[in-house]
């Protein structure tokens, strides 16, 4: 009589269980790093520099023309910030907010053939108060807000994500940069012939 025997069960083995183990953590140890506040601290930091930056040069372009950026046909901010390069600023790095993963814009490229991160408030003049904002990392859309408002992502899903979930900033007149939770904290309602443009999605 012959005994069947049953084929040996699939099974890991030790050195692949340990091996599994070991990429989960260190895909953990990642994501923990890429949310964790010092990190959303120094991405908000690079974030505000660059609004800094542009701002600095939509102030020398306003004092020639006597008004910030404005582009009447534009359905996005791409096209009316692309009058700031390359006479105000040949430094396209700044128009991509270091947190997304929005492609670099090539040296020498027109920014509207390409994707930014930011929000433009379309319309302002030489006149503009320190109390009025003019740009801000990309939102949930082209609504005026009041306090508690959302304005950026709840969730980390687009739009509105620049920062994942983490709010995002928002730049002044008087170059100074907030960075406000995603329900903005106080009002960014506007009127009189302002125009948000968000980036293209």
């Amino acid at each position: 009589m012959t005994i069947l025997q049953r084929p040996p069960l699939a099974a890991f083995s030790l050195i692949e269980l340990l091996v599994v183990v070991a990429l989960i953590a260190l895909a953990f140890a990642l994501l923990e790093s890429d949310l964790s506040p010092t990190h959303r601290q120094s991405q908000a930091e690079l974030c505000s520099d660059n609004l800094q930056k542009i701002f600095l040069a939509a102030q020398i372009y306003a004092n020639d023309f006597r008004g910030f950026p404005l582009n009447t046909n534009a359905r996005t901010s791409e096209p009316v910030l692309n009058l700031l390069v390359p006479r105000y600023t040949s430094d396209r790095s700044i128009f991509v907010c270091p947190w997304t993963h929005d492609p670099d814009i090539p040296s020498g490229a027109p920014l509207d053939k390409y994707k930014i991160s930011y929000a433009y408030y379309m319309g302002r003049g030489t006149n503009a108060g320190p109390g009025d904002f003019l740009l801000s990392d990309r939102q949930i859309n082209t609504l005026s807000k009041g306090a508690t408002d959302q304005v950026f992502s709840l969730t980390g899903q687009s739009p509105g994500n620049n920062h994942s979930r983490f709010g995002g900033n928002v730049l002044f007149c008087d170059d100074h940069v907030e960075n406000i939770p995603a329900r903005t904290p106080f009002s960014l309602a506007f009127s009189n012939g302002i125009v948000l443009l968000n980036p293209k999605p």
